[in-house]
């Protein structure tokens, strides 16, 4: 039975994971191939591909915890390789959430519309204020990621050495409260910036709102340009904040999996779970895209016509 969740374990999260790497690096590939084309990038192009490199990594990470947590117990025994992980993880955990809170804000500032004289000026300065944004994420998930993660998972893993040498039949004397404290204030880091996502959708939908209240008193159509356009951006920061919480809440999962009485089967049902979130949200975000949905439906075309015996069209 063990063995056939361990298949089915694997599957799956290479199915995961070669879709993610799919979708991120078709954000990616398009955006840079523009950009070449073009010798400018936009900065929603720019952050799209940001975010799209973030989520690789992310993915990496995540394969490669799950499946030496399912397959290798034994190496979390082992302080110096978790670090690793531990660290990589929690850097690149960081800058998914910034690069997805600066897509978050760019819509926003973009698309909103509000006469408060602070939301005028960020709007004026989008450019300068989302590119600061981006600098001063790139530096607070590098150089302080590192050192949290050094100090707080210290006791976690000397614990859960214990536990192993002990042929997994002691109980991790750290306790659930200590344990979830530990694991909660690893990932603060990231609740600053789900919380300016949060107030960036909200903004979007009063704006939204009052946009709709206004076209109705002067007896327009209330499916104009502008609703569809704040339409999209909610929809890419609504899924955002949705499976970012499930992803929070899987990670947690398969972290406190030592504290489950099959911990294997909890380890496993958290890392699949977990990888929804990085290709799931870049899926829905080419779907919001104009310009990634047209490529991308091409790209089908393509391919559909190659599979049925021609050859690749040149555009």
């Amino acid at each position: 039975m063990l063995n056939t969740l361990k298949t089915i374990f694997i599957i799956m999260m290479l199915g995961e994971f070669t879709m993610g790497i799919l979708v991120n690096g078709f954000i990616g590939l398009v955006n840079c191939i523009d950009w070449f084309k073009r010798r400018k990038i936009y900065l929603i192009d720019l952050i799209l591909t940001s975010l799209a490199i973030s989520r690789i990594s992310l993915l990496c990470i995540i394969i490669v915890d799950g499946l030496v947590g399912v397959f290798f117990p034994e190496e979390y025994a082992k302080n110096k390789f978790m670090r690793i992980i531990d660290g990589f993880w929690t850097i690149s955990n960081l800058l998914n959430v910034w690069f997805a809170t600066c897509l978050s804000m760019f819509y926003c500032l973009k698309i909103a519309s509000f006469s408060h004289p602070l939301f005028l000026w960020l709007k004026w300065r989008i450019n300068r204020v989302i590119s600061v944004v981006l600098l001063a994420s790139i530096f607070i998930s590098v150089f302080t990621s590192l050192p949290i993660t050094e100090i707080l998972n210290e006791d976690v893993r000397n614990q859960i050495n214990r536990k192993h040498k002990e042929n997994n039949t002691s109980i991790l004397k750290m306790s659930k409260g200590e344990y979830f404290a530990t694991q909660t204030f690893l990932n603060l880091g990231a609740l600053f910036p789900f919380t300016v996502s949060l107030i960036s959708f909200f903004l979007l939908i009063l704006s939204m709102w009052k946009h709709t209240r206004k076209i109705k008193l002067n007896a327009m159509d209330t499916r104009d340009v502008s609703t569809e356009i704040h339409l999209r951006a909610m929809k890419a920061v609504i899924s955002f904040l949705i499976l970012f919480v499930i992803y929070c809440l899987a990670i947690h999962i398969a972290t406190f999996s030592y504290f489950f009485p099959d911990q294997n089967l909890a380890m496993m049902f958290g890392e699949i779970t977990a990888v929804i979130y990085p290709a799931g949200h870049s899926f829905i975000l080419i779907l919001g895209n104009i310009k990634l949905k047209r490529t991308s439906l091409n790209a089908l075309q393509q391919v559909k016509h190659y599979l049925k015996g021609g050859k690749f069209l040149v555009p």
